[in-house]
């Protein structure tokens, strides 16, 4: 009994996006389908490993193309796994991925062709695309393993329906009712055969399986010598094309894949429709063979930084895909990579729990590692500006790989670039240490959630004055990376957000520590009660050696967490007890030298220090970007300062 279902709201929105032409390269369809027969058969292939029963051992796996010229229609067949019912429901009437809202927000944002193209194909969601060439669209699937098909049909109205069907095996059939051309709308006859042919041969010849075409010649009918009979006669014959020449372009010469294969190889492993960044060719011969095509992207996908990103990486043994999204053969660091990897010696019903364990899985891994981080250095000193485009999308995941990465921790660690005081431009910590004076002996960064934050900070003041270099770590992941990242070229990397700090040369030290030790003693009873009011707060109160135009700052010691990953471990517990600060004040500045002179003229009561006290602890904090603990109070105090003030 056909039943009629509504579309997702949000795949309903896409649907209308693909009927009203947001293409002009429309044929894309045909290699969407394509790709969806392919995955298809990679899939029944894998189940089959473990049972073998879902296939019969002479049946060719194969896509086939059914064009029919007077009803105007172009069938797409293939025997691979099928759908089930429920199958169907998820796959095809919803977008069945956690980012819809994501997506439709960044199609609404962008006007450019190639853009949308590369969104649709992040989500995964080409088999839409059939709606820019075609009326209506029937698709009649059944699953391996069961014996009722289902039927599904829609004329892209933002309604499908779906009834139980007959058919001749597993596999999905997919049936295009194609729009009439007016000539102007970019849509080419796709029951042609020369337009098949050029479609396949442009974006499909590597696929895996012969993708078929069934065609009708008409041939003159030949008498016993061979030669056409008198009188012109001639039959019907029907002949069977392979339109794909099904060799895995991994396998091929580097020098003889052309740009254009790369690019559609990459599209139809990855389903991202917009180019990659750069490839990587890799092929070891040894104890241990294997070769593999990696790509960078040339983009970050939406969801990489989700927990739940797979890694984009298949693994083939023999030809046979084991595993399509392996999480084994690179580290997670290195999840953005897509690709595939072919090894000749792994058993074809390897699991997951042995690729684990396997000797030649943890070989290959090293050696992709290892790969992928030698073409990363060649493409920083060979192509900077591309360099630089790569950091802008995948630094954040590199940078995770400081904590990760084993082997080749210090090829990591080579390849990242950060924010720096010095100018817009980023730098790597070799570049740093080459512009350090001789007499600095440690590498100074301060963490932050911006670079406008951390360029404003007061902890940076005595820095500037001596001219040195501060990095500005800005990422979130900054925090966790500088808990590993402790030293680089026998050289420590320190927090200026952290414990005392002290910029005088050999020379200077002993009489600036004097200075400081004298100037303590003056103020020592205003810290020392600011201290008993702010206890709750702040574990010390003392004077600065960083601070030259700000009154007072928020510092940590020296194994503190700075405030930004204090506020990521306290959201991940869902809240507790902060951390207890120390506060520094500017003995040179005139807020707190004139605080000292009425202290020691009014006393505590007479020149009101709690408040004042309040007042510095709620700049400091505002001044490394925190919140305020009491902002109520905080505003009214600010408030009756300036009506006193004001007289």
């Amino acid at each position: 009994m056909s039943e009629t279902y509504e579309f997702q709201a949000e795949t309903q929105r896409l649907l209308h996006l693909m009927i009203h032409s947001l293409y002009t390269n429309k044929e894309i369809f045909l290699r969407e389908l394509i790709s969806n027969s392919s995955d298809a058969l990679d899939r029944l292939r894998f189940e089959a490993i473990t049972q073998p029963e879902l296939v019969s051992g002479d049946e060719p796996l194969e896509i086939r193309l059914d064009p029919d010229s007077e009803k105007r229609t172009l069938t797409v067949h293939d025997n691979g796994i099928g759908m089930s019912r429920e199958e169907v429901i998820a796959n095809i009437g919803t977008i069945a991925k956690s980012g819809t809202r994501e997506l439709m927000e960044k199609v609404q944002a962008t006007d450019s062709e190639d853009q949308l193209a590369a969104l649709i194909g992040q989500f995964g969601v080409g088999f839409y695309s059939s709606f820019m060439v075609a009326d209506r669209v029937i698709l009649v699937t059944r699953r391996a393993g069961e014996e009722m098909a289902t039927r599904w049909e829609s004329a892209g109205d933002g309604r499908y329906e779906l009834d139980e069907a007959e058919r001749d095996g597993h596999g999905t059939s997919i049936t295009l009712h194609l729009k009439e051309s007016d000539g102007d709308d970019g849509l080419d006859d796709f029951t042609e055969e020369w337009t098949l042919k050029r479609i396949v041969k442009r974006y499909s010849d590597f696929v895996t399986y012969p993708i078929r075409l069934e065609v009708e010649r008409e041939k003159p009918v030949l008498d016993d010598e061979g030669k056409p009979v008198e009188g012109g006669e001639t039959k019907t014959e029907t002949e069977d094309l392979v339109l794909n020449s099904m060799k895995p372009i991994w396998t091929r010469s580097e020098g003889d894949v052309e740009e254009a294969e790369l690019k559609e190889f990459y599209r139809h492993i990855s389903h991202d429709w917009s180019d990659p960044m750069l490839p990587v060719w890799l092929k070891a011969e040894g104890r241990f063979e294997y070769q593999a095509l990696l790509f960078v992207p040339g983009s970050a996908p939406f969801d990489l930084y989700y927990v739940g990103f797979e890694p984009g990486l298949q693994l083939y043994v023999r030809r046979v895909l084991i595993m399509e999204r392996s999480a084994d053969l690179l580290p997670r660091y290195l999840r953005f990579i897509k690709g595939v990897v072919e090894a000749s010696d792994l058993p074809l019903n390897v699991s997951r729990e042995l690729l684990q364990h396997n000797r030649q899985v943890v070989a290959i891994r090293k050696g992709l590692v290892r790969k992928v981080l030698d073409t990363l250095r060649k493409l920083r000193d060979d192509e900077p500006e591309k360099y630089l485009a790569f950091w802008k999308e995948f630094g954040r995941a590199l940078k995770e790989g400081v904590d990760e990465e084993r082997d080749y921790r210090d090829r990591v660690i080579e390849l990242l670039m950060f924010e720096t005081s010095e100018g817009e431009e980023l730098t790597t910590l070799a570049a740093y240490v080459s512009r350090m004076p001789e007499d600095q002996e440690e590498i100074f960064y301060l963490t932050g959630e911006s670079r406008e934050a951390v360029a404003a900070s007061p902890h940076l003041e005595a820095f500037h004055a001596k001219g040195i270099e501060v990095l500005y770590l800005v990422d979130p992941v900054d925090e966790l990376m500088v808990q590993s990242l402790t030293e680089y070229d026998d050289k420590k990397l320190r927090s200026v957000g952290k414990g005392a700090i002290d910029l005088s040369s050999d020379d200077e030290k002993e009489e600036m520590q004097k200075e400081l030790e004298e100037k303590e003693k003056t103020f020592e009873g205003m810290l020392e009660a600011m201290q008993k009011h702010l206890d709750e707060h702040v574990k010390q109160v003392r004077l600065s050696g960083r601070l030259t135009s700000s009154p007072a700052c928020l510092v940590g010691a020296e194994h503190d967490y700075s405030p930004q990953l204090e506020k990521l471990l306290m959201k991940g517990k869902g809240g507790g007890a902060k951390q207890r600060r120390i506060l520094e004040l500017n003995p040179d500045h005139a807020i707190v030298q004139t605080l000292r002179t009425r202290f020691e003229e009014k006393g505590e009561e007479g020149v009101a220090l709690d408040k004042y006290a309040d007042l510095l602890f709620g700049y400091a904090t505002l001044a490394e970007g925190s919140e305020l603990v009491d902002p109520v109070r905080f505003n009214s105090q600010v408030v009756e300062l300036m009506e006193q003030g004001l007289g």
